[in-house]
């Protein structure tokens, strides 16, 4: 059967969620855990690609066995096995052609930032601190401009030959609550470190060395990797991926 696996990581210890030579990722720690657990060597696929420090709350992965174990073992397996900052929060069988990338309607994703002058050490590995006081309305105002179908290539800074940098941004927002800054947004899909070069331009705008006139002239331009800086990884979150109806 076909199973797909609801994940939630920290991923500060992890050189991203794909496979790579030599370095720890999940993808790797995961197919390790699923050959202990049903004795199979498989290969997973992934909704989406998270880069190395990013964490996920809703990251969703796929892989096929013969196991007879029911999903609800097959969870409690996996969790065993795996180091204590990954886990699967769920599994679910799913039909035999489903892609988790390519069936994905959209993906939602939110960046953290501690805006208090003093640092906080219990949200060092999962926040960005910036000790300026930030200008959150404004930020939200600049969000709308990200919304709707445009050229992101201004914000992304490794498009390696890619042709099609047209996404859809259903929802942008940035609010706060408490000493947290929040910039959310939900999308299609999102180019190389779309995410933290639009949240780097965001933060420009909330310190006011930007305004959302220079935002939007930004995004109009088209002009690759011109947007940002991009901020640190580790103030990212994959929330969830949506897919449609009940599928995951």
């Amino acid at each position: 059967m076909r199973v797909a696996l609801v994940l939630e990581y920290d991923g500060t210890g992890y050189y991203g969620s794909q496979r790579q030579k030599n370095v720890p990722t999940i993808q790797v720690e995961l197919e390790k855990a699923i050959t202990k657990v049903t004795g199979e060597q498989v290969i997973t696929m992934f909704a989406g690609r998270t880069d190395q420090g990013v964490h996920a709350q809703g990251q969703v992965a796929v892989f096929e066995t013969k196991s007879s174990l029911t999903l609800e073992n097959i969870a409690r397996a996996l969790n065993y096995y795996l180091p204590k900052d990954i886990a699967v929060k769920g599994a679910r069988k799913v039909r035999e052609d489903f892609d988790p990338r390519r069936d994905a309607l959209s993906r939602k994703y939110c960046y953290y930032i501690w805006n208090e002058p003093t640092r906080s050490p219990l949200r060092r590995r999962d926040t960005l601190l910036v000790r300026r006081p930030l200008e959150v309305e404004i930020m939200n105002e600049a969000c709308k401009v990200l919304e709707g179908t445009h050229d992101f290539a201004p914000f992304a800074s490794a498009l390696e030959g890619r042709i099609n940098t047209i996404r859809t941004v259903y929802r942008a927002s940035t609010y706060r609550e408490g000493s947290m800054v929040s910039c959310l947004v939900e999308a299609n899909a999102f180019l190389p470190h779309q995410m933290r070069m639009m949240v780097g331009s965001l933060l420009k705008v909330g310190l006011k060395l930007s305004d959302v006139a220079a935002f939007r002239k930004i995004l109009e331009s088209g002009k690759p990797a011109t947007a940002g800086p991009s901020v640190p990884p580790y103030g990212l979150c994959l929330l969830k991926v949506n897919y449609a109806g009940d599928e995951v």
